[in-house]
């Protein structure tokens, strides 16, 4: 589909839900998950994904329509209205709103929907669950790269963007990429987890950015500031429903253990609600072959496969996923 930048679009029902509570929710019981029967992956934001495993699950875990049962979806809209409904969002300067349109390609279906409509519902999660910080961050998130390497823009345009932006937007913005792909490679994960004693002390981390591997820096409060927003943009790679057989999801892993490092390290400023599963019967899921291996993948695996992949997408353009932690 066709969208404009400077058109805010309408949030869908799992999106309006997640706003509504702050928060991811599992929906099981109140949706119908059916297949999308030859759902072209080369159409979204994961066209570059390689090999035939990797696009096989991938095609079966984003190739699903949710049917909302009718009441479920009337509750929803009715909290969502109440909660906020319309409301204006703040007034976007018109000069980033004409970068995005003449400058940018959002052109590209996303895991549910447009790029835009995913955007546009990070920004506005943003401005009402971390007001503390500024939205623009999730609006432009991926503008200098996604994680399959995509790109919106051209290294070349960097310095008009930043012109645009405050020093700590545009140091968010340029280094949003650069932290998803660690997150996902894991290993920052594994050495934050390790220095949760000291984490006082951490001065600074550095890393490379993903669009043009120049060296950036983060101060420690930006980098909690990063994974807050992380942690947001996580909330719509949800799975709608059946938490507890979809632990293999990898974006699920990475929102789980996000959410709780941040908690433990007492760093989770933005409202990010979020109930672990309890075991139960599975509800509105497909039956397809597809579907089931998704879902029973070993969650080690998962992550390693997706750590994999993310290098991989790395080294086709010499990008470094190196990084540093520098403790005082």
């Amino acid at each position: 589909m066709k969208q404009s930048a400077a058109i805010r679009p309408e949030p869908n029902t799992q999106r309006k839900a997640a706003i509504a509570a702050g928060g991811a929710i599992d929906h099981a019981g109140k949706v119908e998950i059916q297949v999308i029967p030859d759902f072209d992956l080369d159409r979204t934001i994961f066209q570059t994904l390689e090999g035939r495993l990797p696009r096989y699950i991938m095609r079966h875990r984003v190739g699903k329509e949710i049917h909302w049962d009718a009441q479920a979806r009337q509750s929803i809209e009715a909290r969502y209205q109440e909660a906020f409904g319309r409301a204006p969002l703040p007034q976007i300067e018109p000069e980033i709103i004409r970068f995005m349109v003449e400058e940018c390609d959002f052109d590209v279906e996303h895991a549910d929907g447009s790029f835009l409509d995913h955007l546009y519902f990070c920004f506005e999660y943003a401005v009402k669950h971390y007001p503390q910080e500024s939205a623009l961050v999730q609006l432009l998130h991926s503008i200098l790269g996604t994680g399959t390497n995509t790109f919106a823009m051209t290294a070349d345009k960097i310095p008009a963007l930043q012109a645009l932006l405050e020093p700590q937007v545009f140091a968010q913005v340029e280094a949003f990429p650069s932290v998803l792909r660690l997150l996902y490679v894991g290993d920052l994960r594994r050495e934050l987890w390790a220095n949760l004693s000291r984490l006082d002390k951490l001065e600074s981390v550095q890393m490379h950015r993903v669009i043009d591997n120049a060296p950036i820096t983060l101060s420690a409060d930006q980098l909690w500031v990063a994974l807050n927003h992380q942690l947001i943009h996580f909330v719509d790679f949800m799975p709608v429903a059946n938490w507890h057989r979809n632990r293999s999801d990898t974006s699920y892993i990475l929102f789980r253990d996000l959410h709780a490092f941040l908690s433990r390290a007492g760093k989770l400023d933005a409202k990010v609600e979020y109930t672990p599963p309890q075991p139960g019967p599975v509800s509105g899921e497909p039956a397809d072959l597809g579907s089931w291996l998704t879902r029973h993948i070993p969650v080690g695996a998962a992550e390693k496969m997706a750590a994999k992949s993310v290098q991989r997408f790395s080294e086709k353009i010499g990008h470094e996923t190196a990084f540093t932690l520098n403790f005082g």
